[in-house]
């Protein structure tokens, strides 16, 4: 009997320090994870535009905002992924579509690869998908002339303090047509924007 409590004893001190181990090595990954990661908030405008329209068209301003998170592969090379609110669209001078403006706003995730000198700049790039949340057309209602999906492009440079705020400028190219029934008297035309920020990381 002795020797059975014995043994059951040492089997449960080996489990416990089984767990522990484990539970130190989860907890030891997690810190480490957690080292080489940022996450921030975002906010800036911007003016957009179509390119390739047959109708004549003026940059139209808007905002984005939001989220963004970034795993450091080195202290200088990362990739970040953002979730953002982004208004695109062009401010229609007229013909075919009228004078109006066509506001179109996205969940836009953009997914960049970023390389950051000690000194603080940076130059980022990568694809963006942006799925469309609404659109907004003088004169129609539950109008759904806009694909609900957009793939684009984006190039950028900016800056990145010690404490964390920054500013950067880019560059969003479309890749694909907006409209959701493509037109030739409209013409294959796509979205454009360009983009300035500022943003904390902690």
């Amino acid at each position: 009997m002795k020797k059975l409590v014995l043994m059951l004893v040492v089997f449960t001190a080996i489990v416990i320090k089984g767990f522990s181990q484990t539970a130190s090595e989860n907890q030891s990954f997690g810190k480490k994870l957690l080292g080489k990661m940022e996450f921030g908030l975002t906010a800036g405008g911007n003016a957009s535009n179509f390119t390739n329209a047959n109708f004549p068209t003026d940059p139209l301003p808007g905002f984005q905002a939001g989220l963004t998170v970034a795993y450091k592969f080195t202290d200088n090379f990362m990739v970040q992924e953002e979730f953002l609110y982004a208004m695109q669209g062009a401010k229609v001078k007229g013909g075919i579509l009228g004078t109006q403006d066509i506001k179109l706003s996205y969940a836009a995730v953009p997914i960049l690869f970023k390389y950051r000198t000690n000194s603080g700049l940076f130059v980022e790039g990568g694809p963006q998908a942006g799925f469309k949340i609404k659109e907004d057309m003088v004169g129609y209602t539950d109008a759904q002339f806009f694909k609900k999906i957009d793939f684009g492009v984006v190039g950028g440079i900016g800056y990145k303090s010690s404490i964390g705020l920054g500013i950067d400028a880019r560059y969003v190219y479309g890749l694909q047509k907006v409209q959701e029934n493509p037109s030739v008297i409209l013409g294959d035309f796509k979205n454009n924007s360009i983009q300035a920020s500022i943003f904390y990381v902690f």
